[in-house]
């Protein structure tokens, strides 16, 4: 059994009208997990509004949260997201208490676009910041002093903490909990939650990425054709040919559909590709670097441990056997 510290971090969890229930339900488990192994429990959690009592999710759900009381303290200061941030952004009682309160907080974190609260009450300008690709746009444009990285799971800078859409509040809360407790505390709240594992900060939004299709019709059948042709040469002015559009035109539209460039789209795309042959078959590192696309593998390593923060090697160790990995150590030879 772990040690724990002899007071438990209070952890406050932050929800309005309209805030998406995975950004506070998510956060509160992991939270809970590191309790099961720990005596006494590293941390207190509560859900506070600016009212208190029952706060309706987006989805209809409602939860119980306490009055946000004047003069708190707390450890961790964590705000959800959800379509109500759009409201709650142009609250100036919101964005007073939000500003005292993270003046007597250690930590200040947000899920998805929760961001554009801290925003809002000037609590990240000049400093770097995620939030949901889908809003990365809106963002950037309401807050030019903030610097977005928009292709983040999480961003620390200082004090602050943001993450992108939804289920990377999980991957944010599974980073401070391996900040205060150690990342064999963070890993074991991981196993608990089966979650295969914690994604580190600077990991693209991948996993959201891959579902662009769904987001719009508009570009399905370009990125059809994108998926089936990684191995080659494909350029701003192959793809707006498919699209049947000029390369101006493509390159705008396509950012406004989709959150991110062309080029930046179609790496992901053979990172996805490239990734799932790894973990998955025995193929050399060299034979997937030229059929998705990266030519050589120095390449498609830099790409990986930009992305994922770590080599294809180690992400294909983790998922093989001893007896595995030897043989495909001499394919790579």
């Amino acid at each position: 059994m772990f040690s724990a510290t002899p007071h438990p971090r209070a952890i406050g969890i932050l929800i309005f009208d309209g805030f998406q229930l995975l950004d506070a339900a998510g956060p509160i488990t992991v939270f809970e997990m590191p309790a099961r192994g720990l005596s006494p429990a590293p941390y207190q959690l509560t859900v506070y509004s600016l009212k208190g009592g029952p706060a309706r999710a987006s989805s209809g759900v409602e939860m119980h949260s306490e009055k946000l009381p004047a003069g708190l303290t707390l450890d961790t200061l964590i705000v959800s997201g959800g379509e109500g941030t759009r409201s709650a952004m142009t609250d100036a009682a919101m964005l007073n208490a939000l500003r005292d309160l993270s003046d007597r907080t250690r930590r200040t974190c947000s899920v998805c676009s929760g961001s554009f609260l801290l925003a809002a009450a000037g609590l990240l300008e000049g400093r770097r910041a995620t939030t949901h690709w889908r809003r990365s746009e809106g963002f950037a444009r309401l807050f030019p002093a903030t610097q977005l990285d928009a292709d983040r799971i999480y961003v620390r800078d200082g004090k602050f903490w943001t993450s992108a859409g939804i289920t990377a509040g999980i991957d944010l809360s599974l980073a401070l909990v391996a900040d205060d407790l150690g990342d064999e505390v963070a890993h074991a709240a991981a196993r608990e939650l089966v979650v295969h594992h914690r994604r580190h900060g600077g990991q693209s939004q991948f996993s959201v990425m891959q579902d662009l299709t769904l987001a719009s019709g508009k570009f399905d059948a370009l990125i059809g054709w994108i998926r089936t042709n990684l191995a080659a040469d494909i350029n701003v002015e192959g793809m707006a040919e498919q699209a049947g559009m000029s390369a101006r035109n493509f390159a705008r539209v396509f950012r406004t559909e989709t959150g991110t460039t062309p080029a930046k789209f179609v790496e992901k795309l053979r990172l996805e590709a490239a990734r799932q042959r790894v973990e998955t078959t025995s193929l050399s590192l060299q034979q997937i670097a030229r059929e998705t696309g990266f030519s050589d593998p120095e390449r498609m390593r830099v790409s990986f441990v930009k992305a994922y923060g770590q080599p294809p090697m180690v992400l294909r160790r983790q998922r093989l056997s001893a007896s595995e990995i030897q043989k495909l150590s001499k394919n790579n030879d």
